[in-house]
């Protein structure tokens, strides 16, 4: 019975054996995975958007949508873990020159919003100028907003039926570089802010941003038109303006978010 049960055990270790052999040999001649392609595949097209002189009706003059465009903020409340967030209620796509700088008597856009242009596929032609009006920042809190946000940031009250672009209330962006953003299909942005804040004389700080470009469609109907959109983001300190606040942080994160059409 022992010899027996030797004989067993050795024909199972050289079963197993082979069975290893076999296996061995297999996964030798398997054909490895190819490795991961670390760089995305990017297509662009060749589409070129311009203002023009925003003539209405004209299909190759595009218009700032500033009804469905917004300028939003966002910093950290110090002391707290929540956030501040708000927005501006007047802003544009125009390089405000000193001349410009005036109160304007009216309720919609005082300058034309022509200060742009994008060239999807050759971001070294594309390039944006903006503004906001600093009294027009908007948290959904009226005592705020018209209260300590005035004097926070250094600007005045609003007045009715005018549309302030004055130094004291004015912050403007100007585009100095865009670049591909090799691990995207967005843009890599230098610009320059200026402002006054609280320093009693505007300065320039030089940025970096991101630009996601929002591709064109059609939007069906009766008269149908086309329409693109353009995303801007990027962040500042405020110190360097000289807000002292203790209520909002060092940092705050701007986005832009345009909408333009060619009605």
């Amino acid at each position: 019975m022992k010899l027996l049960n030797n004989r067993l055990l050795l024909a199972l270790m050289l079963l197993l054996s082979a069975f290893g052999y076999i296996s061995s040999c297999t996964h030798d001649n398997e054909v490895l995975p190819p490795p991961a392609v670390t760089t995305p595949t990017i297509t662009r097209d060749t589409l070129t958007f311009k203002p023009g002189n925003m003539t209405a009706s004209n299909k190759v003059e595009w218009k700032l949508d500033k009804a469905h465009s917004s300028v939003l903020w966002e910093t950290n409340y110090v002391g707290a873990a929540g956030l501040l967030t708000g927005r501006f209620n007047q802003f544009g796509a125009h390089d405000v020159l000193d001349a410009e700088m005036i109160n304007y008597t009216t309720n919609g856009q005082p300058v034309k919003d022509t200060s742009w242009a994008f060239y999807e596929n050759e971001p070294a032609k594309t390039y944006l100028n903006g503004y906001v009006q600093i009294n027009t920042s908007n948290t959904g809190e009226p005592g705020r907003d018209a209260g300590c946000n005035i004097s926070g940031m250094g600007t005045v009250p609003i007045v009715t039926g005018v549309q302030n672009l004055t130094v004291v209330n004015l912050a403007k962006i100007k585009t100095t570089k865009i670049e591909f953003d090799t691990q995207s299909s967005d843009y890599i942005v230098a610009l320059n802010l200026t402002w006054q804040g609280k320093l009693g004389a505007p300065i320039t700080k030089t940025l970096t941003g991101r630009l996601k470009y929002i591709k064109k469609a059609t939007i069906a109907g009766a008269a149908p038109y086309d329409v693109f959109g353009l995303q801007l983001s990027f962040q500042f300190n405020c110190r360097d303006f000289g807000i002292t606040s203790t209520s909002v942080g060092d940092k705050i994160d701007i986005t832009c978010n345009m909408n333009f059409n060619n009605k």
